[in-house]
């Protein structure tokens, strides 16, 4: 094994642990903007299907960023995030880039991924496999 393939097999777990916190930290504004009309959004009736989303959002997104029960949870925001494709981005047309559904379609499948790969070895969840 070559040191370049050594290097990227041993670093590929801190890159899961990256990529998990960074997909939390930028999800957790979506729901911001729905729960409490943060960054130039609207809040929205919490008992409502976009309130639904808003606490998926910000509180899935808070649980994916410290890496906290990350696989159902990631399952969770997964189904959410196709959900939200095909009924707010998929009837104004079939290409992600021209119905506005690339983040959707891109936070679904990040969300697939870390269900099956965990939260990585910076977590919530490694912590408390230790005790």
């Amino acid at each position: 094994m070559t040191d370049r393939v050594a290097f990227w097999t041993k670093a590929s777990p801190y890159l899961l642990s990256i990529l998990r916190i960074f997909t939390g930290f930028l999800f957790m504004p979506h729901g911001a903007e729905k729960l409490f009309g943060l960054l130039g959004g609207t809040r929205v009736p919490l008992m409502s299907l976009m309130g639904l989303a808003g606490v998926l959002e910000f509180f899935g997104g808070l649980l994916i960023l410290i890496g906290l029960a990350t696989r159902p949870v990631a399952f969770i925001l997964a189904g959410e995030m196709a959900f939200a494709y095909f009924m707010a981005h998929n009837p104004a047309g079939f290409w992600p880039i021209l119905n506005g559904g690339s983040m959707a379609v891109l936070f679904c499948f990040v969300f697939l991924y870390l269900s099956s790969a965990g939260a990585g070895p910076w977590s919530v969840d490694r912590l408390l496999r230790r005790r």
